[in-house]
């Protein structure tokens, strides 16, 4: 080293090889991600989620209403739609879904037709529960047109749920 010698580096030598990845890169990436989440959201069909809302307001409303027919030792009706008489339990449904069964999804299995809600594809505009845990009708359907939600009151006032999986083509208990 002593002997005055001058030492030169190739160009590019003496830094560190690229490891990872730029914060240019990765910003291009997450909008390609943001993207595409954006289109599958919005293809993504709401009316399931309606459909299931409305089981759990059903569901509610039936259990709030037996639980005041034997508080109070009289009958009590839940409405559907909206309560126009004082006494009434109100439940709201999306407009996406509708009452009655459609016509492509069959009935489950060792059901009988229900006569009112083929012809008119409404079922039991109010649902009178009694103190003896009994309704004036045992048997409803929503759908949305294309999954159906069919509802069973047995003789012990419980609710017993099916639903029409559009997958499997067949109903599955819920």
């Amino acid at each position: 080293m002593g002997t005055g010698t001058l030492r030169t580096f190739p160009t590019g030598a003496g830094r560190c090889p690229q490891q990872g990845t730029t914060l240019l890169e990765m910003m291009v990436v997450m909008a390609i991600i943001s993207i595409l989440t954006a289109l599958c959201f919005s293809a993504w069909d709401m009316g399931h989620t309606e459909l299931t809302a409305a089981q759990h307001e059903i569901r509610g409303s039936l259990d709030q209403a037996f639980t005041l027919a034997r508080a109070k030792g009289e009958n009590v009706t839940v409405a559907l739609g909206s309560a126009q008489a004082t006494g009434h339990l109100p439940v709201q449904l999306s407009r996406r879904v509708k009452w009655g069964k459609p016509a492509h999804i069959p009935l489950p299995p060792g059901m009988s037709d229900p006569v009112k809600a083929d012809d008119t594809g409404m079922a039991h505009a109010t649902i009178t529960v009694t103190p003896r845990r009994t309704a004036t009708a045992s048997l409803w359907f929503l759908n949305d047109g294309r999954e159906a939600l069919c509802m069973r009151v047995n003789d012990h006032g419980q609710v017993q749920m099916l639903r029409w999986n559009l997958d499997r083509q067949r109903w599955m208990r819920v």
